[in-house]
């Protein structure tokens, strides 16, 4: 097990306290929060350590959990880094493309893992979908949310788009060529709503619809790409792939068969991947804990956090 160790425990970060305290891979050690009232509290709540002096907690642990705003999240980082420990941190990894550097130039020469939490990547309907996914050419993603005050000191983009971004990133196999963006303020200060298109040197083309003051909330992507249609609903953990190919000689009364223009006949067939259900922070966790102690690569590295972030900073810079 993993002495484990965690740093900012608003929303999220209790979440974080709970799943450490309960995996197997992890030995809570404790926790360390700014507001030494909410510490305690949690602390006389919860039952987990709560550390006042955060180079105390950093002293007894093995990795670090970082779930603070990103506003601190670099402070934290280097932290982590000067104590010669793996740590996880929340997405976006850092506040600025400088400090993401900085922090990946810092782990690779100290030899330091970390991973990003991106926890979208261990959606189970991503995960069963992904084999299914080659080569997209055309991708449309839709990411509403209802109104929630918490986070609304940051834009949209870095809120929820950067999720679907990552994603993008980690399927489309070619760079960035342009990017065409809007978005409005319309409940705070920054951005409630943009929209974003992206086309990829491959020619791939994305479009990605992000808000947080819908009347329902969506997480849907769909990817289109020669032969094949798929469906990925992140919210309600469903998936479905709709494949052409060609039409059989002889075919049955219950196969759907189309022909086109040519008089060239196919075949659709209608698959559902089959999809594990799982607690997607835990396995993100837990995934990290694997890559320390079987010295594997993590899933979402701190390079694919950048790209992510990078991509996202400059959507912003469009929306102005």
């Amino acid at each position: 097990m993993l002495k484990a160790g965690l740093v900012g425990a608003g929303h999220l970060g209790k979440i974080h306290l709970r799943l450490l305290n309960e995996s197997p891979k992890y030995e809570l050690i404790g926790f360390h929060d700014a507001d030494a009232e909410n510490g305690r509290r949690l602390e006389k709540e919860f039952g987990y350590r709560y550390f006042e002096d955060f180079n105390e907690l950093l002293s007894r642990i093995e990795m670090l959990d970082i779930v603070t705003p990103t506003l601190y999240h670099y402070d934290y980082a280097k932290k982590a880094i000067e104590h010669r420990l793996p740590f996880f941190i929340e997405k976006p990894v850092t506040q600025t493309l400088e400090q993401a550097r900085e922090i990946i130039e810092l782990c690779h020469e100290s030899g330091i893992k970390a991973q990003v939490g991106h926890v979208e990547r261990y959606n189970p309907a991503f995960i069963a979908t992904k084999p299914f996914i080659d080569d997209p050419m055309f991708i449309e993603i839709h990411r509403l949310a209802e109104f929630n005050p918490r986070g609304t000191d940051v834009s949209v983009v870095l809120d929820l788009m950067i999720h679907d971004l990552d994603i993008l990133l980690s399927l489309v196999k070619s760079e960035v060529k342009s990017i065409h963006a809007s978005g409005v303020a319309v409940v705070s200060k920054t951005p409630d709503i943009a929209n974003a298109r992206i086309e990829f040197e491959n020619g791939c083309v994305a479009n990605l619809t992000t808000s947080r003051i819908s009347m329902k909330a969506m997480r849907k992507s769909r990817f289109f790409q020669r032969d094949a249609y798929i469906s990925v609903d992140f919210l309600e953990k469903k998936a479905e792939v709709i494949r052409m190919k060609e039409a059989p000689e002889n075919p049955s009364a219950f196969d759907m068969i189309i022909e086109n223009a040519e008089g060239e006949k196919n075949q659709i067939l209608f698959e559902y991947p089959n999809i594990q259900p799982n607690n997607a922070i835990l396995d993100e966790l837990e995934s990290f804990a694997d890559a320390i102690t079987q010295d594997k690569n993590v899933e979402v590295s701190l390079q694919d956090g950048t790209e992510a972030l990078k991509v996202a900073l400059k959507i912003l810079n469009l929306i102005g």
